[in-house]
């Protein structure tokens, strides 16, 4: 099965909430008109893609009927899949890896999904035939750090680790040196499950960042904010409070198979102009792909 495909059936849910609800409303309403629009965007509402997007999606779609003369279901769908596609392109999804080494940072609360990524982006890199270092830099759960160990082993990336409780800064340390020593590409950092309101954790985030910035000032670096696709809306309020905090360069949407709440990745670019540079849809380790805008309006609607 092919990622689209795999997309498509994880996506499911997320479809069901968009495109029977949509298809409801073509057959209650004779003509698309302002009633009909004022349903269509209850229904994006309603699916997790937010307020303002929704608003400003119905806006333009409401402008594109006036201007094309739109009244058939299929073009009224191609057109609003074009620009719920519109929001998704406003960023530069791909990664910026071109120095050796380079180092992505990944950050995230609790339970999202962090590790996993980690292992899945690692093998992507792998396969790729970049030479990985993961650094397990969350030290505060032993548990963290054999998970890492296993998705490292997987991946075939090489694990830096220290004993639970030590300064994860000074894991991040050591792993640069020995990305360096081992002639490494890339530097994979995981880190402690963060929620945003736990001062002392985000400090903890912004002395890696110092480590990395001093010690790799020429690397690119890449800060991917790892959300969980179930939690709906609750995932804008997580990536504004990490903007505050990290100099995030992209999103990884994880779980994405078996909700109905998949349309809050477009409500997330819109508000924050970030990127999704990753998608999951699966357990497995090839099941997160590099995102793909077209794709993913086609999984839904």
């Amino acid at each position: 099965m092919g990622f689209f495909e795999k997309l498509k059936q994880g996506m499911n849910k997320t479809k069901s909430s968009f495109d029977e609800k949509i298809s409801n409303v073509f057959k209650s309403f004779r003509k698309v008109d302002e009633d009909f629009l004022d349903e269509l965007e209850e229904i994006l509402i309603m699916s997790d893609v937010g307020m303002d997007t929704s608003v400003e999606i119905i806006g333009n779609l409401r402008n594109r009927i006036k201007k094309e003369k739109l009244q058939d279901e299929e073009d009224v769908k191609k057109a609003l899949r074009e620009e719920m596609q519109k929001i998704l392109d406003v960023t530069d999804i791909s990664l910026h890896l071109n120095t050796k080494p380079s180092v992505i940072l990944v950050v995230g609360v609790n339970g999202v999904g962090k590790t996993t990524s980690i292992g899945k982006i690692a093998n992507r890199l792998a396969k790729e035939g970049k030479k990985v270092v993961v650094a397990a830099a969350d030290t505060f759960r032993a548990a963290a750090v054999e998970q890492l160990e296993i998705w490292a082993a997987r991946a075939g990336a090489d694990i830096v680790k220290k004993e639970e409780g030590v300064d994860p800064a000074s894991v991040v340390y050591d792993a640069i040196r020995i990305t360096r020593e081992k002639n490494a590409d890339v530097l994979i950092v995981d880190t402690a499950g963060r929620l945003h309101n736990k001062k002392y954790l985000m400090d903890e985030l912004n002395k890696i960042q110092k480590v990395i910035n001093k010690e790799m000032q020429e690397a690119d670096k890449e800060v991917l904010l790892v959300i969980d696709g179930t939690t709906g809306q609750n995932a804008i309020s997580q990536v504004k409070a990490f903007k505050e905090e990290a100099d995030i360069t992209g999103l990884v949407i994880t779980k994405l198979d078996g909700t109905a709440k998949g349309g809050v990745a477009i409500g997330i670019v819109h508000d924050n102009k970030l990127p999704i540079k990753f998608i999951g849809v699966g357990e497995g380790i090839d099941d997160m792909e590099i995102f793909n805008s077209e794709d993913f309006v086609k999984a839904i609607i």
